[in-house]
């Protein structure tokens, strides 16, 4: 019953998401329910259910005086323009992916994804996909903000000047290590339409002196950029299957020198593929999602030994979007 309720539980939060609930009640404002009700134009029984709903999740709080206000919770993570806001991604799930698992079966018995058209595009990641272009690349800083400063904790940075951010997206993980390590340089290797869509982001937190930008595709020969002493893939290797994601590992190696550290940051499932449930159930939303799936250490390290890195094993974490990270060393 608990896993039947997480539907429900999902779209209340989804939905006062969308209603920017959590954001008009930035740094302490309460409303009534019946406020709630006139400002949304919705009638009172529905505005209750939808707010006692977030109050019984720890989303809301309901004071002595009928008021509802935020929780520290959703004051931290989904009040928009906060640095963790997380609602970015909970909008991802709720337009892109949520449509997609009432076809899950047909991606099970096909073996393909659902969230987008296999027959007319080559991957998730297109240009011209409305979805993708309006709330892909703010939903993966959202899931990114805060576990990007778990790995900034988690590895030792001190003789890293110069790092390589590979399919680095919205520039979450640059953002957070740069604050956190003033002496570190950053590059958001990306698609061309993907780094004009961040640079702003980087603007807006102060720190276009430090993190830069190549465009390019890492499925090409020589593709990725050489000269860093680090090279980072933050989810990226679990969006593609074994035989491209050894290839990106593969340049990834081979664009570093003797020396260089790779830091792969994901969502580690168990070399025993017992769990852990937060990266199982990740791992099946790449059936709806990606040709990939998420992948073990153990797995890891073996196409890492191939390529000339030696794996110094996984430093786990909690983050919101991986639980660890595993460093390889090039010989």
């Amino acid at each position: 019953m608990d896993l039947t309720l997480g539907v429900y539980a999902f779209k209340s939060l989804a939905l006062a998401t969308e209603l920017e609930v959590f954001t008009e009640l930035d740094g302490g404002k309460t409303i009534s329910l019946a406020e709630f009700a006139t400002r949304h134009g919705i009638h009172e029984r529905p505005a209750e259910l939808l707010l006692t709903a977030c109050v019984s999740l720890g989303l809301l709080r309901l004071d002595e005086k009928g008021a509802y206000g935020n929780t520290p919770l959703s004051e931290e993570f989904l009040v928009k323009g906060k640095p963790r806001y997380f609602g970015g991604w909970v909008t991802l799930v709720d337009k892109h992916e949520y449509p997609a698992y009432l076809k899950m079966e047909e991606s099970l018995r096909g073996n393909h994804p659902s969230t987008w058209d296999v027959k007319t595009q080559k991957s998730l990641f297109q240009p011209n996909d409305p979805v993708v272009k309006e709330h892909f690349w703010d939903a993966m800083h959202s899931l990114s903000a805060y576990t990007a400063g778990q790995l900034a904790e988690s590895v030792d940075f001190s003789e890293i000047k110069a790092i390589l951010d590979v399919g680095g997206g919205g520039a979450a993980y640059d953002i957070e290590l740069c604050r956190r390590h003033p002496h570190l340089r950053a590059t958001v290797f990306d698609l061309p339409f993907v780094c004009e869509l961040t640079k702003p982001r980087v603007a807006d937190a102060g720190l276009a002196d430090r993190i830069d930008f190549a465009s390019g595709d890492f499925f090409e020969v020589g593709g990725i950029p050489e000269g860093y002493d680090a090279i980072l893939l933050s989810n990226i290797l679990h969006d593609w299957g074994i035989e491209d994601a050894r290839k990106i590992l593969r340049s990834c190696a081979e664009a570093l020198s003797p020396g260089g550290v790779l830091l792969i940051t994901e969502s580690f499932v168990d070399d025993d593929k017992r769990g852990p449930a937060p990266a199982a159930l990740m791992s099946l939303n790449m059936l709806v999602e990606t040709w990939g799936r998420n992948y073990t250490a153990a797995e890891y390290s073996g196409w890492m030994d191939e390529f000339g890195l030696k794996s110094e094993g996984v430093t786990p974490f909690d983050g919101q979007g991986a639980n660890g990270v595993l460093v390889g060393r090039k010989l």
